[in-house]
């Protein structure tokens, strides 16, 4: 697979207002700076680019626009192009809220294209590395679920109850996963992917922390990354619409532990992975990509962002792009890690990771019990109740199509994976 990579900074002077809590919480001061890392994948006949913003979330539009100017500059199709958002707290009023609208800081994002099309074109004027491809997925336990359910299907959140947090026992997506791209002639790791579910407000305490600029702890997964192996590195967050990290709104040191344990694991990962090359090694490197589109109906007596003003429907899309035998699934909003781990029970890839914030942004997606349950994701969402399900079955049967071009003799599922089940059933027998 031949590869190129950057980052850009994409920082927001201080004195600009920071999203995710209040509409007027203006920052005092900046911790750490934001970025956008993208990398171009190459398997020689196709390319894909793959960008993740530290940013709270995009408005659907300038997702489209950015898509569509990174897809002339790649000379490909828009599919091709998938962009996350790591959701962090502590960053720029990067998406629309539809009671205050206002709030957006449209030059910032003006700028922001300027800055994407630079990256993209930087990157692509670079040599390509060649390299080998793995995979690791590695259980971290460095998140909670928010909602804690009681024996009455009714649901109690979590920050606002924080006594509650020790018997908090919701279903969590604990699976740190990733990729890491290996230098075929060095041997040397050069670039690191990592995606983990988690909402990225470790660090958004109260007082300076929650009016200070900061990645929060994917920026310091990537730094210790960055420093620790010397290669390149993406933080891509996953189904974290409840999930929340361990020591979440404490400051640095909460931003420092969660981001430093899973960069540990990551690393530990590699190492285990380049140990056993014949079962986390890539044999196909096959780049596919494809957006099945959804739609679905506006929740009544609820409200979307003013650029949907009027309709009763809208359309989501569900974007996926695969490498070999990895599949990337970028979701329109706050998916919830109930919802993201359906879509990889399912899924006929071997590893399935979810990419947050990826097409669009409409707030939270919710399996359809939360909005039985309540509690503030659940009455958050604006779109009907079978909205989570039909993404999941989206999201599936897409999956499907691109694992059928990309293994046209293993449509389904790897046959290593039955050899397997065979040569253990023997064994047991």
């Amino acid at each position: 697979m031949l590869i190129s990579f950057g980052k850009k900074i994409i920082t927001p002077p201080v004195g600009t207002k920071v999203a995710g809590y209040g509409t007027d919480d203006v920052s005092v001061a900046k911790l750490d700076e934001l970025y956008l890392s993208a990398l171009c994948l190459d398997d020689g006949s196709r390319r894909v680019l793959i960008i993740s913003y530290d940013l709270l979330g995009l408005d659907e539009k300038y997702i489209k626009r950015l898509r569509r100017q990174v897809a002339e500059i790649l000379g490909a199709s828009e599919a091709a192009v998938i962009i996350s958002c790591t959701h962090t707290h502590s960053g720029p009023n990067s998406r629309t809220l539809e009671r205050c609208p206002e709030i957006l800081e449209k030059e910032y994002l003006e700028e922001l294209l300027g800055w994407t099309a630079a990256a993209v074109r930087e990157l692509l004027d670079k040599p390509f590395l060649d390299t080998e491809v793995y995979f690791y997925s590695q259980n971290c336990d460095q998140n909670v679920n928010r909602r804690y359910i009681g024996p009455e299907n009714s649901c109690s959140f979590l920050p606002h109850r924080r006594d509650m947090e020790r018997i908090a026992d919701g279903i969590c997506d604990k699976e740190l996963g990733g990729l890491c791209f290996f230098d075929k002639t060095s041997h040397k790791p050069v670039y690191v992917i990592g995606n983990y579910a988690a909402h990225p407000l470790a660090g958004h305490c109260p007082g300076i922390g929650g009016h200070r600029i900061s990645a929060d702890y994917p920026g310091a997964f990537r730094e210790y990354i960055e420093a620790e192996v010397g290669a390149g590195c993406m933080f891509i967050s996953g189904a974290a619409g409840d999930m929340a990290p361990r020591g979440h709104e404490t400051g640095v040191a909460a931003i420092r532990r969660v981001g430093q344990a899973l960069a540990q694991a990551a690393i530990d990962s590699m190492v285990l992975a380049r140990r056993d090359a014949n079962s986390f090694k890539l044999k196909n490197e096959s780049l596919q990509c494809g957006i099945r589109k959804v739609t679905v109906k506006v929740r009544p007596g609820h409200a979307l962002q003013p650029d949907y003003t009027g309709r009763s429907t809208v359309d989501l899309e569900m974007q996926l792009v695969s490498l070999g035998d990895i599949c990337l699934v970028g979701v329109p909003g706050e998916l919830l890690a109930e919802l993201g781990l359906e879509i990889k029970w399912h899924s006929p890839f071997r590893k399935t990771f979810i990419l947050y914030c990826s097409t669009g942004y409409f707030n939270y997606l919710c399996h359809g019990n939360a909005l039985v349950s309540g509690g503030y994701e659940g009455n958050q969402q604006a779109l009907e109740s079978r909205t989570g399900l039909k993404l999941v079955n989206a999201a599936v049967e897409e999956a499907y199509e691109l694992r059928a071009r990309a293994f046209p003799d293993q449509p389904d599922y790897p046959d290593s994976a039955r050899s397997e089940l065979v040569s253990l059933k023997n064994t047991m027998s």
